[in-house]
């Protein structure tokens, strides 16, 4: 109903409801009551606007708020992603640290075997000096088992090849190399270099299981060398491809436990919590 009618219809109800007076009164009250229902008529129209103004206002607000819960979202989405992509720049840059670090090492370890075969060369000078006279090298003697190591390359130059076929991806080649440096030299102190550069190829082809074996060859042959700890997260690695998660997150939890505070820990603590799985603190050893 709009104004008009509902005017109508008041005084309408005024009119019959009203007793019988003289003319001059009932014009006298119709003209007071039209006032107060054109009064009441202003007072709804006021009230309709005012309610039509604040609804206006309401819904500006609403639309502002949408609109800022819009761009919230929108600046969480981005930040979201900026973490992942930084998440992801760490894994890279651990990454390259940690091959560095194996680089590093194995040029230590390099130094520390030349400097052992120099001295082993100067103790030799020294006793070839102290006896002018060469003895016979009897069978079965250590001279001539070393003479039979003869008709292989000398040991750093092997090693020294097949670590640069390895670092320029001639997997074929370093993995022949290594093989022969193992082969005939399994007590130096890079042969459980050698030995976890053969599991790593294989571990490159993809044969994983091949790779495990190999791997386990360094933790049960140089479980003090500088490459068990690599060598137990490459393990885990291999038994995740494999689809053997359950295997694999205890072996990195191992290697936690073992090396907390290698390259390698972080590695593997970087690898469980991708997965979802937590990782066990490193237990500190009572003192008695």
């Amino acid at each position: 109903m709009n104004q008009r009618k509902i005017t109508a219809l008041v005084v309408l109800i005024m009119m019959v409801a009203a007793p019988v007076t003289p003319a001059f009164a009932v014009s006298k009250e119709m003209v007071q009551l039209q006032t107060q229902v054109q009064d009441l008529a202003d007072r709804m129209a006021r009230m309709q606007q005012s309610f039509d103004e604040r609804m206006g206002i309401m819904r500006n607000l609403v639309e502002q708020s949408t609109d800022n819960v819009n761009k919230l979202t929108e600046s969480m989405q981005t930040l979201q992603k900026g973490l992942q992509q930084q998440n992801t720049d760490s894994q890279t840059k651990i990454d390259q640290i940690s091959g560095q670090i194996q680089t590093l090492n194995d040029s230590v370890d390099e130094l520390k075997a030349r400097l052992s075969k120099a001295s082993k060369q100067l103790d030799e000078i020294q006793s070839q000096q102290q006896n002018l006279a060469p003895a016979q090298a009897q069978p079965g003697t250590p001279s001539a088992s070393a003479g039979a190591a003869t008709q292989a390359p000398p040991a750093d130059v092997l090693y020294n090849n097949a670590l640069r076929d390895y670092n320029s991806a001639r997997y074929d080649l370093a993995l022949a190399q290594f093989q022969d440096y193992i082969k005939y030299y399994p007590t130096t102190d890079l042969a459980g270099n050698a030995q976890f550069y053969i599991a790593d190829v294989e571990y490159r082809a993809g044969n994983f299981e091949a790779a495990i074996a190999s791997y386990d060859k360094v933790l049960e042959q140089f479980p003090g060398g500088n490459k068990a700890a690599a060598a137990q997260l490459k393990k885990g690695y291999s038994l995740l491809e494999l689809g053997r998660k359950d295997s694999g997150i205890r072996e990195l939890n191992s290697l936690i436990q073992r090396f907390p505070r290698t390259i390698e820990a972080t590695q593997a603590r970087e690898r469980l919590h991708k997965l979802g799985a937590s990782a066990r603190p490193a237990t500190t050893p009572k003192s008695h």
